[in-house]
């Protein structure tokens, strides 16, 4: 893709318009850009809003991540499946290379390794200097760090890990093929018996026919207990984003139900949004979505 420097950029305005979400655009007042370069994947830039949002990074035009709010999606992310786990000691992240996840999955003392598989690294790059508080655990002796394609990454391994994020971006790009049956096949496999899959998976109020064919073809490829939650992010569209989370086995153990062990004390001192409270309450759905997606009434 030729992206020309600065064309995001009018009149001092950041406009966020996808043809994810047709007929809306979110907009953000630009007061310096930080970085703008093309990797070998996507455009990526970092710039400071003149608002409350602080520094934020776009891949392709689309806000990943913004200083502000950051932790509802990170936190989120990394403690529902870990909390929904009894012992998780091997935890796969893949795509986040802003680190936030990670951030979240090295508070837990059970967590003995923590691998993140990114496919660009300027993003790892472009967040160690930008947004030094978020990435701040590829520094931390529980991380290990791959700069690689996460579905090649998974390839051949079997029955090694206990939970699994995919922080992947919008089924487009880079991450298009983190949305299909084959990769979550991948996935399943990789598990250790009880483990767990927690995946970011869009919008509720723009996306449900995709999220319809992701419940469909997680079940398709074994996962038992598969729900939706819906989390509030802000700086994503509609301030609302999705994850799918799903068992190995152990098919009557819902994740909704809430946490599995009492939430570790310097865990739950650091969270600015997860609570046990707050764990079972982003799979209480909307009633349109609860027949759409599962038939309830």
């Amino acid at each position: 893709m030729s992206v020309v420097k600065g064309s995001w950029l009018k009149d001092g305005w950041f406009r966020e318009s996808n043809p994810q979400w047709p007929g809306q655009a979110w907009s953000l007042e630009v007061d310096e850009v930080l970085h703008d370069e093309m990797s070998d994947f996507q455009h990526v830039v970092v710039f400071r809003n003149k608002g409350p949002w602080g520094n934020v990074l776009l891949l392709d035009g689309c806000v990943q991540v913004t200083d502000k709010g950051e932790f509802s999606y990170h936190e989120m992310m990394a403690h529902v499946p870990l909390m929904s786990h009894p012992n998780p000691q091997q935890v796969l992240i893949i795509g986040g290379g802003d680190g936030g996840v990670m951030r979240e999955v090295v508070k837990h003392p059970s967590v003995v390794e923590c691998h993140l598989v990114d496919i660009d690294g300027m993003v790892i790059d472009v967040s160690k200097k930008f947004f030094p508080d978020i990435a701040c655990s590829f520094a931390h002796p529980k991380a290990r760090t791959t700069v690689g394609d996460g579905f090649a990454f998974l390839e051949g391994k079997e029955n090694m890990f206990d939970v699994i994020v995919v922080d992947s971006s919008d089924p487009e790009g880079p991450a298009s093929q983190l949305f299909g049956k084959e990769f979550y096949a991948r996935l399943w496999k990789a598990l250790k018996p009880g483990g767990l899959i927690c995946t970011q998976a869009e919008c509720l109020w723009l996306h449900l026919p995709l999220i319809q064919k992701m419940l469909a073809f997680v079940k398709e490829c074994g996962f038992h207990a598969v729900e939706y939650g819906a989390m509030l992010i802000p700086f994503y569209p509609n301030g609302t984003l999705g994850c799918l989370v799903a068992r190995k086995d152990n098919a009557n153990e819902k994740v909704s139900a809430g946490p599995v062990r009492a939430v570790p004390e310097d865990l739950q001192s650091t969270t600015k949004y997860y609570t046990p409270e707050t764990h079972r309450a982003i799979f209480a759905l909307p009633r349109s979505v609860d027949l759409a997606l599962y038939g309830k009434s």
